[in-house]
């Protein structure tokens, strides 16, 4: 199921199609249909301006989009299936319709919202429990055959910043992410649908955060596609000082910093940026 080195970077097989980095790692844009995001929230609520960005990030070179409707932040309050659903579902549908090449992912750690958006044209499901939140999802995304990322995080998006500790957070966090590969893989998802997300911010302190960020092979080890979620967030303000809507460089210096490391996927709000980084970086690097 998982190789013990990193080898090559890992493809990321969906239903119709495998997404494979070629040159640099894949960029999954940050379309939030939320009132209550840490950076975005409420930019995009509306069908009409959701459709409006998702199609400046393609245009801006994202690979994948991933929608979501309930705010992951740290303190943020769950809201209901229906809400969700209503957020997000008629979003994927019309940047579906517009774009019919486009590869949407859907944020969401609740069943029915998953199955919705796959009906509505998604054809991932990017998960923060790790798959573990609904007991219906891991069934959801076998039966309908969409690729799955499945992240750590300790504790609930409400309470996943109350003091977090660990006594390696490398080893704990890589050793969790393994071992729910191999249990979806038990369960009947192909190893090859499955990514994985050491979860940046989530339930982590800055040095936490840092650890994890320099040891990227730890997670390829597991033999999956990695993908790393750090844009914007607190621990970069932490370090530079800057308040949120400041963060695009340092943002942009962790996304070269992971490329050198193998990460094949970087979920980041500043698509445009990074990808034009990305490539550089790509370029100008000793072969």
């Amino acid at each position: 199921m998982a190789v013990e080195s990193p080898g090559e970077p890992a493809g990321w097989e969906l239903r119709d199609r495998v997404l494979r980095p070629a040159g640099r790692p894949l960029v999954m844009g940050v379309l939030n249909v939320t009132p209550d995001s840490f950076s975005d929230g409420g930019l995009h609520a509306t069908v009409e301006a959701a459709v409006a960005h998702a199609a400046r990030l393609l245009a801006d070179g994202a690979d994948i989009l991933d929608v979501g409707g309930e705010s992951t932040r740290p303190g943020a309050d769950r809201v209901d299936a229906e809400t969700e659903i209503a957020r997000v579902v008629p979003v994927v549908r019309a940047v579906a319709a517009a774009d019919p090449k486009a590869v949407l992912s859907v944020d969401t750690s609740k069943a029915a919202v998953a199955g919705a958006a796959i009906e509505a044209g998604a054809a991932i499901v990017n998960d923060v429990t790790g798959l573990t939140g609904d007991p219906d999802m891991p069934a959801v995304c076998r039966d309908a055959d969409v690729g799955v990322c499945v992240m750590h995080m300790r504790g609930t998006p409400r309470t996943m910043q109350d003091r977090p500790r660990y006594e390696d957070v490398v080893a704990e966090v890589a050793d969790y992410l393994r071992r729910r590969v191999q249990v979806l893989v038990e369960f009947g998802i192909p190893a090859g649908r499955i990514c994985v997300d050491p979860g940046v911010g989530f339930g982590k302190t800055t040095a936490h955060n840092l650890a994890i960020l320099r040891e990227v092979a730890a997670f390829r080890r597991i033999g999956r596609p990695v993908l790393i979620g750090h844009s914007r967030k607190r621990f970069l303000g932490e370090l530079t000082g800057r308040p949120t809507d400041e963060r695009l460089a340092a943002t942009v210096g962790v996304a070269c910093a992971v490329a050198a490391q193998g990460a094949e996927v970087l979920r980041v709000h500043d698509v445009r940026e990074v990808v034009d980084a990305l490539t550089t970086f790509a370029a100008t690097s000793a072969r």
